[in-house]
């Protein structure tokens, strides 16, 4: 947790979250340690910074000015490790990262491999999510900095382009459409769709790209919604239907010819990945230097990352 009061640090964390149990899931620490910290703070002022409702919790107004203060202190904190750091030129501490599922599963893995061999002080702690659970965690600010292949419309978030990714329609090889190079988006009409999940940014970006076509999204004949990508190529496989993932997401069924991929016709379905961060909130030396790191790797494909890391 840093030198920091851990008192300030769960404080803030339970009134960011209004919720014990997120704030313990957030600092790994049990709900009763929580609650015996907040106790103790309140203890220390005399007052409650809590009103405890049936099954929510609210700041009081002294909750709401120890709040205001913790966040100033806590960024007091953050200031002085990434100074005094910078004096001794080692670059240190934990980034928590979120990535959505495409960029989280294929393309940081590698890159984080890169990292830690020029930064083994620095730890990382990677959750993948969808892009709209990763948008909200950085609301929260359960993570530092996020990675998301889906669109983002948050007047409080940057948004720096990492790299260009393609979508492509993925069939299983004893498929009729197969017979086309590239296949006329009529004849997707009525075959069974293998769709990401509501909240993926996979799904955001197909739903776009055919807002502009003859073959809106509705009319596509929805089979199943998976939550992964790894779960929509295993359906394909099996003989569900059609799906669109990442080409980034096919090296080894390419390779393995379990899967065909294939474009449509007369359209490119390509969209940016993205790092997304606040725009106010200080960073640290190590995120600085994530940041710096991931962008020079973000174009290169994951067979010669392993070369350059």
């Amino acid at each position: 947790m840093g030198f920091s009061d851990n008192r300030l640090r769960v404080f803030h964390a339970v009134a960011k979250h209004l919720s014990f149990t997120r704030a313990a899931e957030e600092l790994d620490l049990t709900q009763p340690a929580i609650t015996f910290q907040i106790r103790q703070l309140e203890e220390h002022f005399d007052t409650r910074l809590f009103d405890r409702h049936h099954n929510r919790i609210t700041l009081t107004e002294a909750g709401k000015v120890a709040l205001d203060y913790a966040e100033r202190i806590l960024e007091l904190y953050h200031e002085t490790e990434k100074s005094v750091h910078e004096m001794t030129g080692v670059t240190r501490g934990l980034i928590k990262l979120g990535a959505s599922t495409t960029i989280g599963e294929y393309l940081l893995p590698t890159i984080l491999s890169g990292y830690h061999e020029h930064y083994p002080d620095v730890k990382i702690r990677m959750t993948v999510d969808n892009t709209s659970q990763v948008v909200r965690k950085l609301e929260d600010a359960t993570i530092d900095l996020g990675m998301v292949e889906g669109p983002v419309e948050n007047s409080n978030l940057m948004v720096t382009p990492c790299m260009t990714d393609e979508l492509v329609v993925i069939l299983p090889p004893q498929s009729p459409l197969v017979r086309w190079e590239e296949i006329p988006l009529e004849q997707l009409v009525g075959v069974p769709f293998v769709s990401r999940e509501e909240g993926s940014g996979t799904r955001a970006v197909v739903e776009a790209l055919l807002a502009q076509t003859k073959l809106p999204y509705g009319r596509l004949n929805l089979a199943l919604e998976l939550g992964s990508t790894e779960a929509v190529k295993v359906a394909v496989e099996g003989g569900v239907g059609f799906g669109i993932v990442s080409l980034t997401a096919l090296a080894k069924e390419l390779r393995l010819n379990t899967l065909v991929m294939r474009r449509i016709q007369g359209m490119r379905l390509m969209r940016q990945l993205n790092f997304i961060y606040p725009k106010q909130k200080f960073r640290s030396k190590a995120v600085e230097a994530f940041l710096r790191f991931a962008s020079q790797r973000c174009g290169v494909a994951p067979e010669t990352l392993q070369i350059i890391a």
